[in-house]
């Protein structure tokens, strides 16, 4: 909400490919809420019609403020009106550029103030610490859109249908690493979820299944149960490239001590989702 803040009635935007602290402490690199391809979509997605992708390389991580300036804001094609930046954005080396450094520069600068939620300034920390625990109304309203993770389906075993709960089975996309140098992807909490896609309802787990036992996953996977569609339906609405969007968060994954515990517990979830 923070950045759509910031973004809005914008012409142009700066976003750089990798985390910069992949550069200037890897050690400390956080895990990506988005992709680089969905962060300039949703940048997109605010109206913005020119977005640059820049690589935060150790070059640039060394790069005064002035010559930022003169490479970034002052290209050729750009004519700004006006710079709207976060309060606490610094840029340069040594983070020596901001508002007023700008400001001495003759830019125009709008500093737009921070974003809250529940009385506290929204930040991706905050975000990222909500979707790890599983938190994902609170995600969600602090995102300002419903979070989603994307998959490529692939053929399971069989074993939902056979318990009378067919799923699509989808293995997460992490980020690769051309896109966020060390960084990967949020690890999501393991546990049952409210999702949507593609306009149909459904309960997910992420998980490895361990009720399963032998033929439980090696890693987690994303097995999506849609009450109310057939599996033609499923077929139909997912392609091989899925993307899910979260709700929130019913549950944690658990073992169950049978099969029969295990349905009755799905059929529980799906009360819970229809309610």
């Amino acid at each position: 909400m923070g950045h759509q803040a910031i973004l809005k009635g914008a012409d142009a935007a700066l976003t750089f490919r990798n985390h910069p602290l992949t550069i200037l402490a890897p050690e400390r690199a956080p895990r990506l809420i988005m992709s680089c391809e969905e962060r300039v979509a949703a940048i997109k997605a605010c109206g913005v019609k020119d977005v640059t992708v820049v690589d935060f390389t150790p070059e640039l991580a060394e790069m005064p403020a002035e010559e930022f300036v003169d490479s970034f804001l002052k290209r050729k094609g750009f004519r700004f009106s006006i710079v709207r930046c976060g309060a606490n954005w610094r840029f340069g080396a040594g983070g020596a550029g901001d508002a007023a450094f700008l400001r001495e520069r003759g830019f125009g600068v709008e500093v737009v103030p921070y974003a809250e939620y529940k009385g506290e300034a929204i930040s991706s920390s905050r975000i990222r610490a909500a979707l790890e625990r599983g938190e994902i109304e609170d995600a969600n309203a602090m995102l300002g859109r419903t979070f989603q993770v994307s998959g490529f389906r692939f053929q399971g075993k069989g074993l939902g249908e056979k318990i009378g709960y067919p799923t699509v089975n989808l293995r997460i996309l992490e980020c690769e690493s051309r896109e966020c140098g060390e960084s990967s992807r949020i690890v999501l909490r393991r546990g049952v979820y409210e999702v949507e896609v593609g306009g149909l309802r459904g309960i997910a787990n992420y998980g490895i299944a361990p009720t399963m036992g032998d033929k439980a996953w090696k890693t987690p996977v994303l097995e999506i149960h849609f009450p109310d569609a057939g599996v033609e339906d499923l077929r139909h609405k997912t392609g091989d490239a899925t993307a899910v969007s979260l709700m929130r968060f019913i549950r944690s994954e658990r073992r169950f001590d049978s099969v029969a515990d295990l349905q009755r517990q799905i059929a529980a979830d799906c009360a819970i989702m229809r309610a």
